[in-house]
This record gives structure tokens, sequence and C-alpha cells, in this order.
């Protein structure tokens, strides 16, 4: 399958995905990585990651306008003026007016999607009907094995994966309002977020460098959705991620430590740059996702590489930064 299909959330509507690189991604997961294990594994270290992100978005390019378009970009939510985005990692660095283009819902119990991306949510537990243990991740090891307390805090819990790609807006904005409990970094390598390349490298997300934090909401001016882990994942051309919390607008940013209490909604972290994932963990029974979500999710129309990899309807939904993905579960 060479066609990669997803839903936009505002229409409904099945759009075609634009696969940066698909060709070189499909010779590397289908070719380098059965025949020439050493070049995948050199081709997916930080090195050559950081060598082809500098290629790639570092070099000014011709007609910015023409990339700009090429992109997507809105240039009326830019808080930048056109001009200065003269290099593709200008572009995916870029700054918005996000309380303006990106609303965010009122109520405090709302959980909000951390990027501009697509994404699937699933469950731990087989009992559940958005069941995909090991589809994405190993459980333990993208949370880290030695950290006992987290994976008890969250076994049989439920999870969502928001894939973005190299044309989105790429600063994560907290998706709840708590305290930090914990934050630590992951060593691993930099696999692609590519459709193709997910199916293909199993449970490639909990394999590639990545940021965990633990948020506690249940504190004063919490989400009170119990404890919510977010993972930041690099992949592929991605050189770093940043911490950069910032209590309003993109002012006064700040790395992100235990004991800060972080608003929903702002900014967080930038990734530097390329195509990435996040992934937020939730304990059992705490959240409940949107209906449209979840309903997306099992759309025939759509033609899915998920869909077709892993033998069962996957479809993503394309959701803004900020807006609602779950509810607090009340009792």
């Amino acid at each position: 399958m060479t066609e990669h299909q997803y839903i936009e959330r505002e229409t409904g509507s099945i759009r075609n995905e634009r696969l940066f690189g698909d060709r070189l991604i499909r010779l590397l997961y289908h070719g380098a990585r059965e025949n020439a294990p050493f070049l995948f594994k050199m081709a997916t270290s930080s090195w050559s990651s950081g060598l082809l992100g500098f290629i790639n978005f570092d070099l000014p390019f011709g007609s910015n306008r023409r990339f700009l378009e090429e992109c997507g970009v809105d240039l009326d939510e830019c808080l930048d003026p056109p001009e200065s985005l003269d290099t593709p990692r200008k572009v995916f660095e870029r700054r918005i007016r996000y309380e303006q283009c990106r609303p965010m819902p009122e109520a405090q119990w709302t959980v909000v999607s951390p990027a501009d991306a697509r994404v699937l949510v699933g469950s731990f537990r087989d009992t559940s009907a958005l069941f995909l243990k090991e589809k994405f991740f190993d459980f333990e090891e993208l949370l880290g094995r030695h950290k006992g307390e987290w994976l008890r805090a969250f076994t049989g819990g439920e999870f969502a994966v928001f894939r973005l790609t190299p044309d989105k807006y790429h600063y994560n904005h907290t998706p709840v309002a708590g305290t930090v409990r914990d934050i630590y970094e992951l060593d691993g390598d930099y696999h692609s977020c590519n459709p193709g390349a997910v199916v293909v490298e199993a449970t490639p997300f909990s394999k590639n460098r990545r940021v965990v934090t633990v948020i506690d909401t249940d504190v004063p001016g919490g989400t009170g959705v119990g404890l919510v882990a977010m993972i930041e994942v690099v992949a592929l051309m991605i050189g770093r991620i940043v911490q950069c919390y910032s209590y309003e607008g993109y002012t006064a940013p700040r790395p992100v430590e235990p004991g800060m209490f972080l608003r929903r909604g702002v900014p967080k972290s930038l990734y530097r740059p390329g195509s990435s994932t996040d992934v937020l963990i939730f304990q059992r029974d705490r959240v409940r996702f949107s209906d449209d979500i979840v309903r997306n999710m099992h759309d025939t129309r759509a033609a899915s590489r998920f869909s077709h990899g892993f033998g069962r309807p996957l479809v993503e939904t394309d959701v803004k930064v900020r807006s609602l993905i779950a509810v607090a579960v009340t009792n």
C-alpha cells in the first residue's frame, strides 16, 4: 500500500497524506533493515539523523513562499513575518497566535491535544474495545523498565499517540494542568514516524530517544484526571527536544522541572525539526476519549497503512493543538 489516508476532524472528510521522503523511508525499512542491518542502524543513529536534518532543514531555499504554500502554512497564524521564515527549520519552528487560532475548551476537567497532529487512541486492557497492546510501543520500555512507580501507576490504563508530520507546527503544548512529579530522558535511536515504518518496525516509539514528564493533575487547579505521562519521542531528522515552558505566550521560556505547576494549553517544548510523536498515558478509568476520535478509528472507507499493516481498522484523526481529546471520568 502506497497511500495513507486520515480523517479531517472539522469536516469529517477523508484526506490523503503527503508522505515526505516516503520512497527513502520505504527503501530503508523494507530493504536496508533486512538486507543491510549495519546500514540501517547507522541511518537511524544520532549522527545520521543530525546530518539529514541539516541537509533538509537548514539550507536556505529559493522561494520560501512556494515552500510555505506547499506545506499549507497559514501565514495569518504566524507571529513572525513571512520573509524571516527563510529555511525549512524556521518554518517548522514557527510561533503562532495560538490563543486566537487554536481555541481551547474552558472546562478545567478537559484534556487537550498537545500538538497539531494525527491521533490514535488505545487501551492496555484486553477487555477494552480500544485494546491496542504493543502495536505502537512496549509499555515498560516506553516509560523505562527501571521506573517501577510509574509502571505500576499506569498499568491497565489508556493512551493516545499523536503523530506530527514535518509540515506541522512543532511546539508541544501542555495537555493538562498539574504539578510535575518527574521528568527524565531515555536514550534510543531515531526511527521514522512514517506510518509504513511504524508498521514494519515493531514497537518503534519505545526504541527512540524520548523525554518522559509525569504530571499529577489531582492537585488544586489541576485537571483532575490522575497522573498523566507525556512522552515526547524524537524521530528521523529530529535533533533534540527543547524544554521551553512558557506560562503565557512564548515569553520567558524555561526548562520543565519537578515541582513546577504547569498550566493547560501553553507551550512546553519544541521539536527541532522534522516528524515526531507525542504519547499520552493515563491511569485506568480516569479519562473518556472524544467520541469522534474513537468513531473515526473504525472508519473502513479510509485507506490507512495502519489498518493494512495491523489487520484491523486504525484510522487517524487530524486534530489541532489545544482541541478537546478527552474528559475526566466522574464517579
